[in-house]
């Protein structure tokens, strides 16, 4: 069975999630679901009264795979507003890079059934990761300023743009 093919299971998923989340603050319920191992992992957003610490239902639902062993993403459903879907917010996009590969798939949802799907590279293009640490590392860096001046330079450089 591949990841598209369980994209319907994963949109259930993350639908029952988004019944479950805490957003007595905005009243915006998300639900998020992801495919580690074959094993589906489901959560919703958490808000707090301290709007910063609140948790996205996409970093929750990577962060119960991690917790139970898992390093690969290999799908992502998101549930979220009415009529309009709503794409994962910018930290969850580079959170589920570090966990995917580009053309993992990815599908949000409006709770009235408009979709969209994509995949992580399409949401995120040019993902800041590891590698780009491995090759500032490998560049000479050696305090953290010098890691991401020379994270940044290699970003620049993947673009097309000169160093």
């Amino acid at each position: 069975m591949t990841s598209r093919s369980r994209l319907p299971a994963l949109l259930r998923a993350a639908s029952r999630a988004r019944a479950r989340a805490y957003a007595p603050y905005s009243r915006f319920r998300v639900g998020a679901a992801v495919l580690a191992g074959g094993r589906i992992f489901a959560a919703g957003n958490v808000e707090n009264s301290a709007y910063p610490l609140s948790v996205c239902a996409e970093r929750n639902a990577v962060a119960m795979a991690v917790a139970a062993g898992y390093r690969r993403i290999d799908a992502v459903a998101v549930v979220a507003g009415e009529d309009r879907p709503a794409a994962p917010c910018g930290g969850c996009r580079q959170v589920l890079a570090e966990f995917s590969a580009p053309r993992t798939p990815v599908i949000y949802a409006a709770s009235r059934g408009r979709s969209v799907t994509t995949d992580v590279g399409s949401l995120l293009p040019d993902a800041f990761g590891s590698e780009a640490l491995r090759q500032a590392a490998n560049a000479g860096a050696r305090t953290t300023a010098d890691v991401q001046r020379a994270a940044a330079r290699v970003r620049r450089t993947r673009r097309g743009h000169p160093p």
